[in-house]
C-alpha cells in the first residue's frame, strides 16, 4: 500500500470506531488519553464494600452506573464475572432514581444489549422519561441478567427476599436499608458499592465505611473532588466553586463528610432581584418554560433577554389540580395579552421538562405531545443536570460589580416564593417540595451562557439602562 491508501485506511478505521462509540457509549468511559485515575482505582478494587465519597461532577455516579451494566453483562475487565447476575440499584426516591442512576445506566448501556425492561410508571418504549422496574440485559454467557431499580422511600419490606450478586447505592441510604442489602448479597458472596455525597454529617456510613470501626477487611473507599475529573473543565469548576462556600464546598467538591444544609440561594435578595414590571421590548423576548408538575402544579414563566444578556423572568402561570386542556388555554391567553411572538400559525414554543414525553398506560400521548396539540410548541431537550443548573442560576444571581444578570417581576409571587424557601435537602439535590419554579427556571437558565462580566468603563446605552432600573425599584433610588 502506498501512503495516501495508509492514510485512508486509517481514516476509514477512525471513523469505525467512531462510529461505534457513538452507539456504545461504554466504549468511550476512560478510553481515551485523558483518564479518570480514582474511576479506575475503583473498577479494579477487589473488595466486596466499595464506596466513592465524591462531590458533585467529580465523576462518582458513572463508577456506579458503569460497574453495574459491567457486572450485569459478565464483562467486567477487572473482576471474575458472572452469569445470569441479579443486582439492584438503589436510590433515595423513584424521581431521584430517574433523573439520575437511571438516566446513567441508559446513556451507558447499549439498547442492542436490552433484552427487556419492565416499567412502574411510564411505557418501556420510552424508559428514560418512566419509572423502571427491571432492566434485562443480555448476559455474555448467554443468559439473561437482571438489573432492579428499588428506592428508599419504599421502606425496608421492599428489599427482603432477594438473593443479590450486586448492590449499588446511589447516595447514602438509611441503616436498616444499608442492613438488609447486606443480607441479600451475604448467599452469593456478592458486592455492596455505594456513590454519594456526604451531606448528612457524621451517620453511620461515617462510622461503618469512613473510620471502619469493626475492622472491617472487605471494606475500601476513597475520597473523589473536581481536580480528580480530568473532563471537567476549569472554568466550570470556577463557576461551581464560586457558587459554594464552607461546608457546602467540602461535601460538594472535595466528598468530605459536612453538613450541606441551608438555603440553595442565599444570594436571593428580595430588595434587589425583585422589580416592578415595565413593558419589555418585543426584541427582549425569548422563552416559555414549564414545569408540567404531573399530579403537582403546573409552573410556567415567560423569560425576557436583554441586549447585555440580563434575564428578566415577566410573566407566570402557576395552578394545581387542572388539566392540559385548562393550562394550554392559560399559556396561549397570557401570551397573547403579552404580546408574546408565535410563528405563523399563532402557536408558541416553550421548553419542558423531559418528563413530559413520558407516556402512561391510562394515556396512548404525553404530556409533550398533548401540549403540541393545543398550540404550544415544546421542547422537552432540556439540560436537567441539578447542581450545574444551581450553579448557574446563581451566577446570574450574585451581583457583577453592582448588579445581577437576573430579575423578576413582582407579578410572579410563585418564584419569588419559591427563591426564598428553596432549601437543600439529602444527597445532590435540593429538598423536593415547592420547587417547580425554580426547576423550570434552571431549565431556561441552562439554555443561556455565563453572564458575561461586566466592565468597569460602563457604555453610555449599559449606564442609561441601570439608571432606568434604578427608577424602577426603590432600592436603587439615589
Amino acid at each position: 500500500m502506498n501512503r495516501e491508501e495508509i492514510l485512508d485506511a486509517i481514516a476509514a478505521i477512525d471513523g469505525e470506531l467512531g462510529r461505534r462509540r457513538a452507539l456504545n457509549k461504554l466504549l468511550g468511559y476512560n478510553a481515551g488519553k485523558k483518564k479518570h485515575k480514582k474511576q479506575l482505582a475503583f473498577h479494579k478494587c477487589k473488595k466486596r464494600n466499595r464506596w466513592v465519597f465524591g462531590g458533585n461532577r467529580s465523576g462518582k455516579t458513572e463508577c456506579g452506573a458503569v460497574e453495574a451494566i459491567w457486572m450485569a453483562r459478565g464483562a467486567h475487565p477487572y473482576r471474575k464475572n458472572r452469569a445470569d447476575a441479579f443486582g439492584w440499584v438503589v436510590s433515595l426516591s423513584q424521581q431521584v432514581q430517574r433523573d439520575v442512576a437511571q438516566s446513567k445506566i441508559l446513556h451507558y448501556l447499549p439498547k442492542s444489549w436490552i433484552a427487556d425492561v419492565t416499567m412502574l410508571s411510564g411505557r418501556k418504549d420510552s424508559p428514560s422519561s418512566g419509572i423502571i422496574d427491571q432492566i434485562k440485559i443480555k448476559n455474555v454467557f448467554g443468559g439473561i441478567s437482571t438489573i432492579g431499580f428499588k428506592s428508599c422511600d419504599q421502606g425496608r419490606e421492599k428489599f427482603q427476599g432477594a438473593s443479590l450478586d450486586f448492590v449499588w447505592f446511589d447516595e447514602e441510604p438509611p441503616k436498616d436499608i444499608y442492613e438488609e442489602c447486606l443480607m441479600r448479597v451475604m448467599d452469593k458472596r456478592g458486592d455492596i458499592f455505594g456513590t454519594m455525597t456526604p451531606l448528612k454529617g457524621r451517620t453511620f456510613i461515617y462510622e461503618e465505611i469512613y473510620l471502619n470501626r469493626r475492622k472491617n477487611p472487605e471494606i475500601w473507599y476513597e475520597f473523589m473532588n473536581w481536580d480528580d475529573n480530568p473532563f471537567l473543565s476549569k472554568g466550570e469548576a470556577r463557576l461551581l466553586e464560586g457558587a459554594l462556600s464552607g461546608s457546602s464546598l467540602d461535601s460538594r467538591k472535595y466528598g468530605r463528610f459536612s453538613e450541606g444544609s441551608g438555603l440553595v440561594y442565599p444570594e436571593f435578595d428580595e430588595d434587589v432581584h425583585v422589580i416592578e414590571p415595565f413593558a419589555v421590548p418585543a426584541e427582549w423576548q425569548e422563552s416559555i418554560s414549564i414545569d408540567p408538575g404531573l399530579n403537582n402544579p403546573l409552573s410556567a414563566h415567560w423569560y425576557c433577554v436583554d441586549w447585555d444578556g440580563n434575564v428578566y423572568v415577566t410573566a407566570e402561570h402557576y395552578a394545581a389540580g387542572r388539566d392540559i386542556d385548562f393550562h394550554a388555554a392559560a399559556i396561549l391567553e397570557k401570551s397573547r395579552r403579552l404580546g408574546w411572538k408565535t410563528d405563523g400559525r399563532g402557536r408558541v414554543r416553550a421548553l419542558i421538562d423531559s418528563a413530559a414525553n413520558q407516556r402512561t398506560l391510562a394515556s396512548v400521548k404525553s404530556v409533550s405531545e398533548l401540549f403540541y396539540e393545543r398550540g404550544i410548541l415544546v421542547d422537552a431537550n432540556v439540560n436537567k443536570d441539578v447542581f450545574s443548573g444551581i450553579a448557574r442560576v446563581k451566577s446570574y444571581l450574585a451581583h457583577n460589580n453592582g448588579w445581577p444578570n437576573i430579575y423578576i417581576f413582582k407579578t410572579c409571587p410563585n418564584m419569588i416564593s419559591e427563591f426564598k424557601g428553596y432549601c437543600w435537602g439529602e444527597g445532590d439535590s435540593p429538598v423536593k417540595r415547592d420547587d417547580h419554579c425554580m426547576d423550570e427556571l434552571r431549565y431556561f437558565i441552562m439554555s443561556r451562557p455565563r453572564p458575561a462580566e461586566r466592565e468597569e468603563e460602563r457604555s453610555p446605552v449599559l449606564s442609561d439602562k441601570l439608571r432606568r432600573i434604578r427608577r424602577l425599584h426603590k432600592k436603587f433610588e439615589r
